[in-house]
């Protein structure tokens, strides 16, 4: 990446240039159109919605409208006591201020002015529930689920599809009532069995007519609807653009250089450029000089996330911030090997917390409270993992899990087994000794785990990590388990088991910035005309993960934020 001077042939003018097309990106195209701004956004791949689209798609957004509306009214001090406690030295007051004032008007904006209308996480719990100011619902928002066909051809085009792993035959599935009515139909619920195939046939008629899944939840919605907002105010869209410079006037980042499928392009920015490209998590050279035990790492970004937006802010004088509690969002994944030779990233987000499974080491121990937050169960591994040996665990479940439950990819009752068996991602064994073997774990020391986790779990209980001690642990479970919903013993063969490794989200350090995502220097001085948000932007709460939603939250967030400053409206922004 190279910075360039504004000299050669003319370039095209617009107001705002945004590099990168996720949440982040098309939430401050957005906000500037709707101000009045001539916006273009510049997105490397063929398709929008970067990590944005292959995720859950929720924002977490304390003091938001929606939870006012169900009677929700918590102080802002309430959820400042909340990330002290959780980020300790890391806690940075000034953006945390400007994120807590700014995230429910965010909201706001987008619910009552777009295409982007969301639905509350009334049940969404924060991850540290013994932490004081901790919420159990309502500081979270999800995007309402939307029909492509209404949304139009020409977000359909660009859109990126739904992340195979993460759903069923490439249906996606919502978290809440959703997901709980496709577990209630492994149990033979008719209520869970007609919503499933209510749902599932859609989809296939949907497969067979219009090649594609039509029916938009999680973060396909998100992002459909925020390109559907983007067109509507007039932001054009360009995709298959890779920025390639940084044009600069006196000083000032003045615009860029891009590579289009018409050629290159020389594109002015009168009032700036704002970074939003994904972060670095397929840079494997910042990676290996900033994640713990430089091992192989899954991340489930897009490929193009590879740190061109950090490159270029650095190209103009930005600082890239590593000061931070963690480099990256990190989730545990398991590799899944299809007959084509591709490895699909599946992130284990909800199996864990599931009652009657249980995460070890290779000397069959636990190491982590496995219903906690994805963050803490890769934290914990790498932690525990002695040097030398591979950072991996096994997530082992019996015979009435795996049926009842999603293990990995494996899906619960009626899909079969054989063809995760079949590949290598599951092991079985009739015994817990035999799975201990086929995994090359100790079968000692995991048939004393087992044995010793099984004694306490029918009490409902886990002295050595106290699983089922939170409301978020809790929610994660299943209520229909007593008389903890997160724990049973694993008692009938056969046993199961799936490899785990560390993966991500995305990254968490990125360019440091101010209140307004202004690009720093190493000064602490902006640079004049560049912003950062998303993943390019350090995270603002300092590299911890203390509720569902932190990635995405922060990013439209601070994408408002940058508009408002771009258009000259300032931050003031009221409850």
């Amino acid at each position: 990446m190279t910075t360039r001077t504004t000299t050669g042939s003319s370039p095209q003018r617009y107001d705002v240039v945004v590099v990168g097309a996720g949440a982040g990106g098309l939430a401050t195209a957005v906000t500037a159109a709707h101000h009045g701004l001539r916006v273009m956004v510049l997105e490397r791949a063929a398709v929008c919605g970067g990590a944005t689209a292959w995720s859950g798609g929720w924002l977490w957004a304390p003091g938001n409208p929606l939870a006012r509306a169900d009677g929700v009214r918590e102080d802002t001090e309430e959820f400042r006591t909340y990330l002290r406690t959780a980020l300790g030295d890391d806690y940075e007051a000034s953006r945390v201020d400007a994120f807590l004032a700014a995230a429910p008007v965010m909201v706001r904006f987008f619910h009552e002015r777009t295409a982007l209308t969301f639905v509350p996480g009334a049940k969404i719990c924060d991850i540290y529930g013994e932490l004081p100011g901790a919420g159990t619902g309502h500081r979270s928002v999800a995007p309402a689920p939307a029909d492509l066909r209404a949304l139009g051809p020409d977000v359909a085009r660009i859109l990126r599809r739904q992340l195979y792993e993460t759903s069923f035959l490439g249906l996606g599935i919502m978290a809440g009532d959703d997901l709980g009515h496709f577990l209630a139909a492994s149990r033979g619920d008719v209520r869970g069995l007609l919503h499933a195939a209510r749902r599932v046939t859609r989809h296939l008629l949907d497969l067979a007519t219009r090649r594609r899944g039509m029916q938009l939840v999680n973060g396909t919605a998100l992002v459909g609807r925020l390109l559907r907002a983007a067109l509507d105010a007039g932001v054009e869209v360009r995709v298959s653009s890779p920025v390639t410079g940084l044009l600069r006037t006196g000083g000032r980042v003045s615009g860029v250089v891009a590579s289009t499928p018409d050629g290159p392009l020389r594109i002015e920015a009168a009032r700036g450029v704002v970074l939003a490209a994904g972060g670095f998590p397929h840079d494997e050279t910042r990676r290996k000089s900033l994640f713990p035990r430089g091992e192989r790492h899954w991340t489930l970004a897009p490929e193009t996330a590879d740190g061109a937006g950090i490159a270029l802010g650095e190209s103009a004088g930005g600082r890239l911030r590593t000061d931070l509690r963690s480099p990256a969002a990190w989730c545990p994944v398991s590799l899944v090997p299809y007959r084509s030779g591709r490895t699909g990233v599946f992130p284990h987000i909800m199996d864990r917390a599931k009652p009657g499974s249980i995460g070890v080491l290779r000397d069959g121990r636990r190491f982590v409270n496995e219903a906690n937050g994805y963050y803490d169960y890769v934290s914990a591994l790498i932690a525990a993992t002695p040097r030398g040996e591979p950072v991996q665990a096994w997530q082992i479940a019996d015979a009435r899990f795996v049926r009842r439950y999603p293990l990995g990819m494996a899906k619960p009752r009626p899909v079969p087994l054989f063809p995760y068996l079949r590949s290598g991602y599951l092991r079985r064994g009739r015994t817990i000794e035999e799975l201990a073997r086929a995994c090359g774990i100790d079968p000692a020391g995991l048939a004393a785990t087992v044995r010793e986790f099984n004694a306490a779990a029918r009490r409902g209980e886990d002295p050595a990590f106290g699983r089922g001690s939170t409301p978020f642990n809790r929610y994660g479970g299943d209520r229909e388990v007593t008389p903890n919903p997160s724990l049973a013993p694993l008692e009938k063969g056969p046993f199961y088991a799936v490899r785990i490794v560390p993966g991500s989200f995305g990254t968490f350090a990125g360019l440091a910035t101010d209140e307004s995502a202004r690009v720093l220097d190493d000064h602490d001085t902006p640079v004049p005309g560049l912003y950062a948000v998303g993943c390019d932007q350090a995270n603002v709460l300092g590299g911890h993960y203390p509720a569902g939603g932190i990635n995405i939250g922060p990013a439209m967030t601070f994408g408002w934020l940058a508009a408002r400053d771009l258009a000259g409206v300032g931050a003031e922004v009221a409850a």
